[in-house]
């Protein structure tokens, strides 16, 4: 289902569930990231759901900031008796440690940019044409600039130093099948082997 108007990078409360369909598929990309062989086709074969809450709250340690930040705390579950995972995120810049039993332990961090898209990725390494495609196909007017000083893109960087991969994705909004609806583009990075790779979510409630 397309996402409604109300539903923005400055509010992503609610139930989404990955379009198969529409998005990329993750073999690639987890592959890329060590899961192995049956992992990998389990989750190809699952409806993957995602229930978020998006909220103001404190900065969480490592951070001594004052006051209040976007915290985004997503629930990742799956069919097919795989895992879920849990996103908790303090959309801040700060970068905290994080381990599940899918990527291992990663050093990830979030932020709105109000940047053009190819100038906020290059801070992570990511240029030219991947960066060309984590720019791509966004809504970029007034009513999709709804984050904190009219951002309207959350950047997401994921570093398992131990594996030696690095993702980075941007959120937003995309026309997809000629309907409004949320996306990823995400840019995964080992060594000198990469993929690219879109996922595409629709709006449940």
């Amino acid at each position: 289902m397309a996402a409604p108007a109300s539903k923005t990078i400055g509010d992503l409360n609610g139930t989404w569930v990955m379009n198969k369909n529409l998005s990329d598929s993750t073999e690639p990309g987890l592959a890329l990231q060590g899961v192995g062989y049956l992992t990998r086709k389990a989750i190809g074969f699952a409806t993957v759901t995602l229930a978020v809450k998006q909220f103001m709250g404190p900065h969480t340690p490592p951070s001594t900031t004052e006051g209040e930040c976007v915290r985004i705390d997503i629930a990742q579950t799956a069919t097919g008796g795989i895992k879920g995972t849990t996103e908790n995120r303090c959309v801040d810049g700060e970068s905290r440690t994080h381990s599940d039993w899918l990527f291992g332990t990663v050093d990830s961090k979030s932020y709105f940019t109000t940047d053009d898209v190819r100038d906020a990725v290059a801070k992570h390494g990511v240029e030219g044409a991947s960066a060309d495609y984590l720019a791509g196909n966004w809504l970029e007017d007034e009513s999709e600039k709804t984050g904190p000083d009219g951002a309207a893109h959350l950047v997401s960087v994921a570093d398992n130093q131990k594996d030696g991969w690095i993702a980075v994705q941007v959120w937003g909004f995309q026309t997809i099948g000629g309907e409004r609806r949320y996306a990823r583009n995400i840019v995964l990075k080992k060594g000198d082997k990469e993929v690219e790779m879109r996922l595409v979510y629709d709006y449940v409630a």
